[in-house]
């Protein structure tokens, strides 16, 4: 069995952080989720990065549902697998 790896994409570093503070309360996470800077392709300014929070779910035990209400909170979404 292969571990689950789940990407939120959301809009801005300060949504994907918020989104990585509340991960262990909601879903209790256990190990800390990823922030990742994804540049838009053929953007050079910085203002046109999405932020990406990658949760590693091992167990298989996460929402996905959930999870793509938490990231829409942030006017985010949770990419498919």
């Amino acid at each position: 069995m292969t571990d689950v790896r789940h990407v939120l994409v959301l809009p801005d570093r300060d949504a994907a952080e918020e989104v990585a503070e509340e991960l262990p309360d909601r879903f209790g996470v256990r190990e800390q989720p990823q922030l990742v800077r994804d540049a838009l392709a053929g953007e050079d300014d910085a203002e046109d990065a999405q932020w990406l929070v990658v949760v590693e779910d091992p167990d298989r035990r996460l929402d996905r549902t959930a999870l793509d209400d938490l990231a829409a909170e942030h006017e985010g979404w949770l990419e498919a697998p």
